[in-house]
């Protein structure tokens, strides 16, 4: 496990990488774009629409170029090889399927392109937190649109990429959710 730098702090300097056109998967309310760097060309996907509607007022008042898509991260609708970077923060968890996800994430990346991710997820196998986190899963699926903290991401977008850089975090506080963050590339 890797020193924890604060969420907020990494999930800045993942953002600060990114450039050209970027598709944000589940792009929720928006709370990515203020730390977005303004001269990339932005997109965001998001199915959910009372979190579409506060996208759209976020995405107003962000500068550079921004778009909007009402679509699942299962079946995004844009050509193959037609984005830069694909930017995922704390949404696998909720997706449907985990692998058509990753499959389409793959197929609209352009060659040379990346996959960015900061995603919570199961803690060790056996230890209480893992435990904990199978117990409420029922509930947050329900309310909070579908997610499931006890899902190991990790596997997943090793197997789905040819080339992974992913690092271990536990944030600090009272829980220790774990989380993973990183590139992968097709």
């Amino acid at each position: 496990m890797t020193t924890w730098p604060g969420y907020q702090s990494l999930k800045r300097s993942l953002l600060a990488t990114l450039t050209g056109q970027v598709l944000e998967i589940g792009a929720g309310n928006g709370a990515n774009l203020p730390l977005l760097p303004p001269a990339i060309d932005w997109t965001g996907l998001e199915p959910h629409p009372r979190a579409r509607r506060a996208l759209s007022q976020a995405a107003t008042a962000a500068p550079g170029p921004r778009r909007i898509l009402d679509a699942h991260a299962e079946a995004i609708p844009l050509p193959s090889a037609s984005i830069d970077v694909v930017l995922s923060t704390a949404v696998l968890c909720s997706v449907d399927n985990l692998s058509a996800v990753l499959s389409e994430v793959h197929r609209v990346l352009r060659p040379g392109g990346r996959f960015v991710f900061m995603e919570h997820v199961a803690a060790p196998p056996g230890s209480a937190f893992r435990r904990m986190q199978r117990m409420i899963a029922p509930i947050t699926r329900v309310v909070d649109r579908g997610c499931d903290p006890s899902r190991d991401l990790a596997p997943e977008i090793e197997a789905a990429f040819a080339d992974v850089d992913l690092t271990r975090y536990t944030a600090s506080g009272l829980f220790k959710i774990p989380f993973i963050a990183g590139t992968a590339y097709p």
